[in-house]
């Protein structure tokens, strides 16, 4: 059922109209009516069959003023229509030659806490993180975000909750939720199952990509912190408190006496204002940064690498920061060794951004300006395109 276009169903004085003409169509001669033959039974519906298209209604306008927070004068047309549009110039922003970037992401079986918990509003952020940080990494500004959510039942509280996430995902990120899908299928998804995708449209000037510097030996890597595990590794992480018989309702003094359902499912850090806050910042000195790279799954080597070229590495000391509490406790519980840890996990270092030796001061100082507190982290050096933490 898509939030943006949902169709009206037939009315019932619709349904009871008479043929054109005001004269009942003729029986066939000698044929008894279907009724006569068969005995009376409740007509089917599509709400007996699994799906509830009024439960669906009652969603959409519960969510409305919802979404509507996350509109700019940027924003086209009235929720509620087959398609959003979106204005690229407005609010301030007049591109010369702008180029769209896109990208996909989902949540993982991180989805799966969330359910088991009933704890439905986090992930919806968590599903905006992931998409706006790695829209930013190429230095575009997020415009729109689209969501997915795939559900057993629709219930309106539960359904309103995650879709209100995804709102406040967004309000974060600075971009406009312009429509979405809901869709309700009984015979995919096992009872108080769901998944949830997004898709994420930003805007970047041509000149910008063609400008955008190598990074060189010298660079220096600064890292922004995590809120913790994020999105990503959710799998590890399930098997690890299974093994050790771990409580997610416990509290537990190496997390600061939270439950350890609470550390895992809190939201993903959204970079995108500081990013882009950044870039705006340093205006024509804005060549000083040469890479960035948002840390996913694989880790700081599977990502930080991906912003290098084959000539150079990326040396991260793992000393220069304390990691997040729930990593050093998953690791203890689990048995897993270091590299593994730094391979899946983010490790507390959510988001990397590799600059110019010279300009390092400046970049540190505009960030802390935007309310970041960014850690040197690593060097460049000499290599065939690795990193390595050391």
């Amino acid at each position: 059922m898509a939030r943006t276009a949902l169709p009206k169903t037939p009315s019932k004085s619709a349904l009871k109209q008479k043929p054109q003409g005001g004269k009942p169509a003729a029986k066939a001669r000698g044929a008894k009516s279907l009724a006569e033959k068969t005995p009376a039974k409740k007509p089917l519906t599509y709400a007996a069959a699994g799906v509830d298209i009024d439960a669906g209604d009652e969603v959409v306008d519960r969510i409305k003023p919802i979404v509507r927070r996350t509109y700019s004068p940027r924003v086209l047309g009235l929720h509620g229509a087959f398609a959003g549009m979106f204005k690229l110039n407005g609010a301030g922003r007049k591109y010369k030659d702008p180029v769209l970037v896109g990208c996909t992401d989902g949540v993982g079986t991180k989805v799966m806490l969330a359910a088991e918990f009933k704890i439905y509003d986090t992930v919806g952020i968590d599903c905006v993180a992931m998409n706006v940080n790695d829209l930013i990494v190429q230095g575009a500004e997020p415009l729109f975000f689209l969501d997915y959510l795939g559900l057993s039942k629709l219930d309106p509280t539960n359904t309103t909750a995650m879709i209100a996430g995804v709102a406040k995902g967004c309000e974060i990120a600075g971009c406009a939720l312009i429509g979405g899908e809901c869709a309700e299928m009984p015979d995919i998804y096992s009872p108080g199952d769901f998944d949830v995708a997004g898709f994420c449209v930003g805007v970047i000037e041509h000149e910008r990509i063609r400008k955008q510097p190598k990074v060189k030996v010298g660079d220096v890597v600064i890292g922004l912190r995590s809120s913790g595990v994020h999105s990503n590794g959710y799998t590890l992480v399930r098997r690890i408190i299974k093994d050790a018989k771990l409580s997610y309702t416990k509290k537990y003094a190496e997390l600061g006496g939270k439950r350890l359902i609470d550390v895992l499912l809190e939201p993903t850090r959204i970079y995108a204002k500081q990013v882009i806050g950044l870039l705006d910042l340093l205006g024509k000195k804005r060549d000083l940064v040469s890479g960035m790279a948002h840390i996913t799954g694989g880790g700081l080597p599977g990502n930080v690498c991906r912003a290098l070229g084959g000539d150079v590495d990326a040396v991260i000391s793992s000393a220069t920061w304390d990691p997040h509490p729930v990593f050093p406790f998953l690791q203890k519980h689990g048995g897993v060794e270091t590299e593994e840890m730094f391979r899946v996990f983010n490790m507390g270092i959510g988001y990397t951004i590799i600059v110019r030796r010279e300009g390092a001061s400046t970049v540190m100082k505009a960030l802390r300006k935007l309310g970041e507190e960014p850690l040197v982290i690593g060097v460049v050096e000499k290599g065939k395109g690795d990193c390595r933490v050391v």
